[in-house]
């Protein structure tokens, strides 16, 4: 059964921009996160819990990408909080 032309976006534009920001930005959102917790909390801990985290926040995150309306937005968004966490990893104490 086809898809409802109502529901599907003829912009392709639109269509690349939530595609990239579901796999690329989903994937700096994750891997930023980890980093900026590994930077403030234990190194091993981090790592060994994020080989699961990672994956599950990196699905949540392409699920909220491909949900949303407007893929710049969503791009917005995630390099704003990919910045957040590069800011969270640059004034972590030294070890």
């Amino acid at each position: 059964m086809p898809a409802n032309p109502k529901y599907l976006n003829p912009n392709i534009g639109s269509r690349i921009a939530k595609i990239s920001a579901a796999i690329l930005g989903g994937l700096l959102v994750t891997v930023s996160l980890h980093m900026a917790l590994a930077a403030w909390l234990d190194r091993v801990i981090v790592i060994i819990t994020s080989t699961y985290s990672a994956f599950i926040l990196w699905v949540l995150l392409m699920m909220i990408a491909f949900m949303a309306k407007n893929g710049l937005k969503i791009w917005g968004i995630y390099l704003l909080v990919s910045v957040l966490c590069s800011a969270l990893m640059y004034f972590a104490p030294n070890p």
